[in-house]
């Protein structure tokens, strides 16, 4: 029997969810389907330039499980813009930071690009 899986602290929802070309018609059959936690981990390490063991503490995960995460959220990255596919950002297991949350580790700066 597999462990069940952790929920990862996700601090804040995309703004955008979803992206594509606009000059293809067919895109929505063949969209990709990023999860919240992908892109988090995303934000995470290539935006807020952190490195996968500080993402692995903020998420309150192992830091293989981030190297995972990022490395299958590369990959989507990847066919959406080679293939022209639309990538639509939903679904995942997360848990959603709150600023008042006592076992926050990112200080309330998961908040300053809302703000």
């Amino acid at each position: 029997m597999p462990r069940p899986k952790k929920r990862r602290i996700v601090c804040s929802l995309p703004t955008s969810n979803l992206f594509g070309p606009l000059n293809n018609q067919d895109c929505k059959r063949r969209q990709i389907i990023m999860t919240i936690d992908e892109y988090e981990v995303i934000r995470l390490i290539d935006l807020e330039n952190l490195t996968q063991e500080e993402c692995a503490q903020q998420m309150h995960v192992a830091r293989t499980t981030v190297q995972g995460i990022y490395m299958e959220a590369r990959k989507k990255l990847a066919y959406a813009l080679v293939q022209g596919r639309r990538l639509l950002i939903e679904g995942g297991d997360y848990h959603l930071c709150e600023r008042q949350e006592k076992n926050c580790t990112c200080h309330g700066q998961c908040w300053r690009h809302q703000e």
